[in-house]
């Protein structure tokens, strides 16, 4: 049963922008506490105060431009199919999905789970990403859902776009406040080719009712927004440089726009977590049972298993894999 499961895999505009610069236990400040970091040296307490405002945090310059030549060339590989890497998905976009297969980064809009290819695995082990995931984490760190996003040119449908969305609506653990996402620019990026855009300070709020958003050029696969999304809400379109790197709590609404532009615009991500977190059921009358009860219809599908065989949270956990410290989820 395990290795049948280890087989599934699924996760499958009034704004302003900002250009962000660098600022080089718990602790009281302002009259409240600093829940959502550890006090640690790699963050200062403005950078603290900073995501515990606004549930996120921008680091310049983090990750060096020879690792993403490597992480390039090795998604090129993938997309060419010259490296084969177990359980991992490919993912097209809902307006090319329906054409003719053409190997090559272009008939490739994302490629996820790739806990199992030790090249793009060294994204989420890099020293200076893992000292600021700490901060948020704790020591025992889980690597929980790895991404390498190719956001293609938008064909004329705004297929392109990512709803807003809310990342713990896809994850049966818990504390939020101990998940945290660490997402590279691969490659500058702007509003014109489909920067990241939040909502500063919705961590602060609950999470929400998701569901596929009613768009005339489509949606792709999983892409579920949140229902009765205001757009009037203030809002942040996050330029990057190549190599920066925004950590964001998984509460936070975001979501990124169309490309307008005739490349493609590369990313790279993992979602972490503790290793002291929680599994819980979504399955039945919770905000998070539409999402889940895909996931398992895909898991039946793909392994032929019963559907009473298969929790959502054994899904995670085989997609999940040790960073730093000790597994010690329940």
């Amino acid at each position: 049963m395990a290795e049948r499961l280890q087989t599934v895999i699924g996760h499958v505009t009034g704004s302003r922008t900002i250009q962000f610069e660098p600022v080089s236990g718990l602790q009281t400040v302002g009259g409240g506490d600093l829940q959502l970091t550890y006090n640690k040296p790699r963050l200062s307490l403005e950078q603290r105060q900073f995501y515990e405002e606004n549930g996120y945090l921008v680091i310049k310059k983090l990750v060096a431009q020879k690792d993403l030549d490597r992480y390039r060339e090795r998604f090129e590989k993938i997309c060419k199919k010259e490296v084969k890497v177990p359980q991992l998905l490919i993912m097209r976009d809902v307006s090319i999905s329906k054409s003719e297969f053409v190997p090559g980064e272009q008939a490739v809009t994302k490629i996820q789970d790739f806990m199992n290819d030790e090249v793009l695995f060294d994204y989420c082990c890099l020293p200076q990403v893992v000292d600021y995931v700490e901060c948020f984490t704790g020591p025992n760190v889980m690597a929980m859902h790895t991404m390498l996003i190719n956001k293609p040119p938008d064909p004329g449908k705004k297929s392109s776009r990512h709803p807003m969305h809310q990342d713990l609506y896809y994850f049966p653990f818990r504390p939020a406040k101990r998940i945290v996402c660490s997402w590279t620019a691969m490659e500058p990026v702007n509003r014109q080719n489909g920067c990241l855009v939040v909502l500063p300070g919705s961590h602060k709020g609950e999470l929400l009712e998701h569901g596929y958003p009613e768009w005339e050029g489509g949606v792709n696969k999983m892409y579920h927004g949140i229902k009765n999304y205001d757009p009037s809400y203030p809002r942040v379109h996050l330029e990057m440089e190549a190599g920066d790197t925004v950590f964001f709590h998984p509460i936070l609404i975001h979501g990124s726009g169309t490309n307008k532009t005739k490349g493609f615009r590369k990313s790279i991500s993992c979602h972490y977590a503790t290793g002291n977190m929680e599994y819980i059921d979504v399955e039945k009358d919770h905000v998070q049972s539409t999402i889940a009860d895909e996931v398992l219809d895909l898991a039946v599908k793909r392994t032929g298993l019963d559907r009473d065989q298969i929790r959502f949270a054994d899904i995670w956990k085989f997609r999940s894999r040790l960073v730093k410290g000790e597994d010690c989820s329940t």
